[in-house]
């Protein structure tokens, strides 16, 4: 069994996707759920067709170069010549705020805003601009990447899990746009302390928050990316690796 992706909790509950003899099926990731797998060889997960795992041995992880996806918009500025038929879309233009002062403008098409923010794991967020299509969208993103930036790293997101938004901050921020709505979204994790990163799929699943997995586990609690899974064989069973423990296991 291998893990071959994931799905960040949207309309459904997170989940991992595991290829048993190339047919996909989920491991649902809802709060209480108990996860007792080892990770075991990683290498590239190769690809998914019509619900059909096509196993790939390169031992490049998560993604060798044949399966990698290049999405040719991911580095676009709005100098492109709308290649594909999404950017002829309506697209939106929001700023979105992660627990305690990160933030970040983004863009996605209109009608994907809010499934697009639960897929970052975002705290609050505004719509800021609608526009015709994505270039006139990358556009006006650039322009303001230069003063808001244009990502958060996982690494930040994972600092601030038991964190709220530092509502003064985002306030400040907002008062120099025009709001078209307001998002604000609640996880569930009701963390007192930061989660230790870690990578490992065993103990009880406290919740998600885009990508990031909270797992509690032998008194501590931590915070896995989901896409550092990716790639790894399972074997049933709970791991038996020394792990760092979180300050509260101490208490």
């Amino acid at each position: 069994m291998q893990i071959v992706g994931y799905r960040p909790r949207v309309e459904e509950p997170a989940a991992l996707l595991v290829s048993r003899d190339a047919d996909v099926q989920r491991i649902w990731l809802e709060p209480g759920v108990e996860l007792t797998y080892t990770l075991a060889n990683r290498h590239c997960a190769g690809t998914v067709d019509d619900g059909t795992h096509i196993a790939c041995d390169n031992a490049t992880a998560p993604y060798c170069s044949s399966h990698t996806d290049r999405w040719p918009c991911a580095r676009c500025q709005g100098e492109c010549t709308l290649p594909v038929a999404s950017c002829r879309e309506e697209h939106a233009i929001y700023l979105a705020a992660f627990a305690p002062d990160a933030f970040k403008v983004g863009v996605t098409r209109s009608w994907r805003l809010e499934t697009r923010l639960r897929e970052q794991g975002a705290d609050r967020a505004a719509h800021i601009r609608t526009v015709e299509n994505g270039r006139t969208a990358r556009r006006i993103e650039r322009d303001i990447a230069t003063a808001v930036g244009d990502s958060v790293r996982v690494d930040r997101k994972r600092r601030g899990l038991h964190r709220t938004v530092d509502s003064d901050a985002w306030e400040r921020l907002l008062a120099d746009f025009e709001v078209i709505e307001r998002f604000a979204f609640e996880h569930g994790l009701e963390l007192t302390e930061r989660p230790v990163a870690e990578t490992l799929a065993t103990g009880t699943v406290r919740g998600t928050k885009g990508r990031l997995l909270v797992i509690e586990y032998g008194g501590s609690t931590y915070g896995v990316d989901m896409r550092d899974l990716v790639g790894f064989e399972l074997h049933d069973g709970k791991t038996d690796r020394n792990l760092q423990a979180s300050l509260g296991s101490f208490s």
